[in-house]
């Protein structure tokens, strides 16, 4: 496909499509519509062959260093968001757990499923390999990722989400460039959006619709 219209399609997809639903002119709950976007990513990503183990298999000898770091990535996580709470919101600290137990544990085991994982498919898997003869450099793929999931927490409609994704957006994409791994970048994902929901920061990545 030419150029300008990998961008046409970049633009509308990554760009006017979060846009549209923050302003409530695409009313289409937002779960449905990232596992519709995600299923038909994943879909492209299969008949172009570009889906392969390593996207859904972890090789412990080939992954011990990666998965150490992510473990120590998402421990200073976890630190740095108590820390943002207690300055912030203390009152809000592990809110959620301890007073809607039962829908917490339900957002622990669903939230990898449903949010991480096909966010993963589409903003790292699909958009480096899609839009590569747009985006010429690891660099270039890398920064557009981080940006594009940044912006679509605009859907929450507060700019703490925003802020917040841009650095966890570039983690994610950092280690999908360095790995080829969609499992490594989900895992890592479903574990930071668990930790931000679990402190009490989840106030800023929900609301309804």
């Amino acid at each position: 496909m030419p150029g300008p219209f990998l961008w046409i399609e970049f633009l509308a997809l990554f760009g006017l499509t979060p846009l549209l639903h923050a302003l409530g002119w695409l009313p289409v709950p937002k779960i449905p519509l990232l596992l519709t976007i995600a299923a038909a990513c994943l879909l492209y990503l299969d008949r172009n062959g570009f889906l392969r183990k390593t996207d859904f298999f972890v090789f412990l000898g080939e992954n011990t260093r990666n998965l150490r770091a992510i473990a120590l990535r998402t421990l200073a996580v976890a630190l740095l968001s108590v820390a943002i709470m207690l300055i912030f919101i203390p009152d809000g600290l592990f809110e959620f757990p301890r007073t809607r137990p039962l829908l917490w544990l339900t957002v622990m085991a669903l939230y990898p499923l449903l949010s991480a994982f096909p966010q993963e498919a589409v903003y790292r898997a699909f958009l480096f390999r899609r839009y590569a003869p747009i985006l010429k450099s690891e660099s270039a793929r890398t920064w557009a990722s981080a940006l594009t999931f940044s912006f679509l927490h605009v859907v929450f409609g507060n700019w703490v989400a925003v802020v917040l994704t841009l650095p966890a957006g570039f983690i994610f994409a950092r280690i999908y460039r360095r790995t080829g791994s969609l499992l490594l970048a989900s895992l890592e994902h479903a574990a930071y959006g668990c930790i931000v929901f679990t402190v009490g920061l989840g106030r800023f990545f929900y609301n309804p619709g």
